[in-house]
């Protein structure tokens, strides 16, 4: 049987076992045997490996489109040095996914623009690296979603949509003060996903405001107690990136920049 023979089938096999990048590879792969002469096992190691690599940066592609990060954003890229504040072992830890296996939630508290969005997208990300459905979205989009899926009497499935992912990333809640049907309509997704999938919120209110944040303390301690109940929590102290910057341009002082990153 000859050589293109052989060539041509082994190519046809490959495409019907979806394995399209090693299809697309074949030549290069054999060229690279051809020179370096690995024994059979060898071969066929590396084969496998090419292919898993390459579904593994297509799975992590999808995840990330679905996902609906607003921004490309890493942990790698965090500067922990300009946050010493943060438990930088515990967002190691994170990173790994094992909180999402079981359920638990994170919370990051913070003042405006020292990086809890950041953390938010790199943990997110990771999550997806680690073969997790993730999705992101702010707090007023969420809410913004509900309400509207509420007055076309849609609201089951739009719970379930957000029910779905395994991990829940609602980023900036508590940067405006929740009217009492959305807040309402937040208990009931938190009470959907409680103990069946992740959540992952930042705020700039801590704990003690939330009865202020949802207008209703009673509400507010039944949503905390979910949250809270199986979490792990990040509290990120010091000035906004933005604010820092303005003051070694010389623009702000020390108590300017604190004055204004109150009032944000």
């Amino acid at each position: 049987m000859s050589a293109d023979i052989v060539h041509a089938r082994v190519v046809e096999h490959l495409q019907r076992l979806r394995l399209g990048h090693l299809a697309e590879r074949l030549d290069a792969l054999l060229s690279e045997a051809a020179r370096g002469e690995p024994s059979y096992l060898a071969f066929l190691d590396g084969l496998l490996r090419e292919e898993v690599g390459a579904k593994q940066r297509k799975r992590v592609s999808m995840g990330i489109t679905i996902a609906h990060f607003p921004a490309v954003k890493t942990l790698e890229d965090f500067d922990f040095r300009a946050q010493p504040g943060v438990d930088a072992k515990l967002v190691r830890e994170l990173a790994q996914g094992r909180f999402i296996a079981s359920a638990e939630n994170v919370l990051v508290f913070g003042p405006p623009g020292v990086g809890k969005t950041h953390l938010a997208i790199g943990l997110g990300r990771a999550a997806v690296e680690a073969g997790h459905s993730v999705l992101f979205t702010s707090a007023t989009t969420l809410l913004a979603a509900l309400a509207k899926a509420e007055s076309e009497g849609a609201l089951r499935d739009k719970l379930n949509y957000f029910a779905k992912p395994k991990l829940l990333v609602i980023d900036e809640l508590g940067y405006l003060p929740f009217e009492k049907r959305a807040a309402h309509l937040f208990f009931q997704l938190v009470a959907r996903r409680y103990e069946k999938g992740s959540m992952l919120i930042t705020t700039n209110q801590l704990v003690g405001q939330w009865g202020h944040v949802f207008g209703d303390d009673v509400l507010a301690a039944a949503i905390l107690d979910r949250l809270l109940h199986h979490s792990h929590t990040l509290l990120i102290q010091g000035d906004s990136y933005r604010l820092r910057h303005k003051r070694k341009a010389g623009l702000l002082t020390r108590g300017t920049a604190t004055a204004q990153s109150s009032t944000e």
